[in-house]
């Protein structure tokens, strides 16, 4: 087991007391450990502002590993440190839709056109784009259509009034095709309804849960008691301090939520199924069922060794990690990195937060999730030798 770095861990139950200190490991959870010094290690190596990344194991208190700061003479990282989640708010709002079929409020089947009609979308297409196609990255258009609009801060109705004129590649729910901006029409259907996003979201999911610092928009990050800084690299281990940024908060479902650890431990263990009055079984099941294939995530840099199938599925990406199910989706918008990830078989979770601009996050994640389906063979090879010995 690595020694030669001292990793100070935490225990915690939702909505329990904080224990701290340095944990010993049980025997079947050296691994943790190991992969917590290894993570450490190479954070140290590329001068890493901080990160926080927590292991959920269903029923149990999670796990917490906590490094550095909010900015260099800021305060420590710590469960209540909020950052931006940037594209894993799309899991928040696959759920919250599916939340809104299963209310019978809309359908999976209900055209863009009715959810939002100022904008003409699809309005000469005899196959139209759907809120299902809208959920499941499937609309059809060019992938990522208009970020460079709202990276130029267009207005949000602006860029709806461009990407209603595109003509999709393919027809809708034919191909995988990656969108933020189309999550805009999310925001005006509720703004429609004399609504918020915002709003809704807080109510049928923050509240409920009892996720105690997550909020939407750049005012809910800043307004929080303790936030962590965005950083972006100008070497390979030097780092500056960066601005936040209102162009992505504008589109709320793509890339608009503000969390803590805490609040993404209760993330996980609402997708495990331990909070079935807010998130029920058939809804976790709707958002997790794969519906398009993502071939271009079968070649990503760090994961293509261990991925055997990926899909899409509602607001979450759908993996066969080595033969396990891994439910999983990422976060980057500048200066700050954000994974979530579930194994619904192992009833296991994991997520990770960074205010650090940083692509190790990428084999972080994949090294973690190594680790841990390593951990599990290894104890059923035990077992299995423990029983023929008996």
């Amino acid at each position: 087991m690595t020694n030669f770095i001292k990793i100070k861990l935490a225990l915690f139950a939702c909505c329990s007391m904080l224990i701290s200190g340095n944990l010993a490991f049980a025997s079947d959870e050296g691994w943790l450990y190991d992969f917590a010094a290894e993570v450490q290690s190479q954070a140290q190596s590329h001068n890493l502002p901080g990160y926080v990344f927590i292991f959920v194991r269903k029923g149990q208190p999670a796990k917490l590993i906590t490094y550095g700061k909010t900015e260099k003479y800021g305060a420590k990282i710590d469960r209540n440190t909020v950052f931006r989640l940037a594209s894993v708010s799309k899991t928040f709002a696959g759920v919250l839709m599916a939340k809104a079929v299963e209310q019978s409020e809309l359908t999976w089947e209900t055209p863009i056109l009715d959810i939002v009609p100022e904008y003409g979308f699809n309005r000469l297409q005899p196959n139209p784009i759907t809120l299902g196609h809208l959920m499941s990255q499937s609309s059809g258009f060019i992938p990522n259509a208009y970020d460079n609009l709202i990276e130029a801060n267009y207005s949000l109705k602006r860029v709806l009034a461009q990407l209603a004129k595109l003509e999709p590649l393919c027809d809708p729910g034919k191909c995988y095709t990656y969108q933020n901006a189309l999550f805009g029409v999310l925001e005006d259907y509720y703004a429609n309804q004399q609504s918020s996003y915002a709003s809704v979201i807080d109510q049928q999911l923050f509240k409920p849960l009892g996720m105690p610092h997550a909020s939407t928009g750049k005012q809910g990050l800043v307004a929080s008691p303790q936030w962590a800084k965005p950083h972006i690299a100008i070497t390979r281990k030097k780092w500056r301090k960066a601005s936040v940024q209102d162009d992505y908060y504008r589109y709320g479902p793509a890339a608009g939520v503000n969390a803590s650890i805490e609040d993404m431990a209760i993330w996980v263990r609402a997708m495990l199924g331990e909070y079935p009055q807010v998130v029920s079984p058939n809804l976790i099941n709707t958002v997790t069922t794969p519906l398009v294939k993502t071939k271009r995530e079968m070649r990503r840099r760090k994961w293509r060794k261990f991925l055997n199938d990926a899909h899409y599925g509602i607001g979450w990406r759908v993996y066969d990690f080595n033969g396990h199910k891994l439910n999983y989706h990422g976060g980057w918008v500048e200066g700050y990195r954000a994974d979530v990830a579930f194994a619904p078989d192992q009833q296991v979770g994991y997520a990770m937060l960074m205010n650090a601009e940083s692509n190790l996050i990428n084999s972080f994640t994949a090294q973690f999730w190594q680790a841990y389906f390593n951990s599990v063979e290894q104890q059923r090879k035990q077992e299995v030798a423990k029983q023929a010995g008996n």
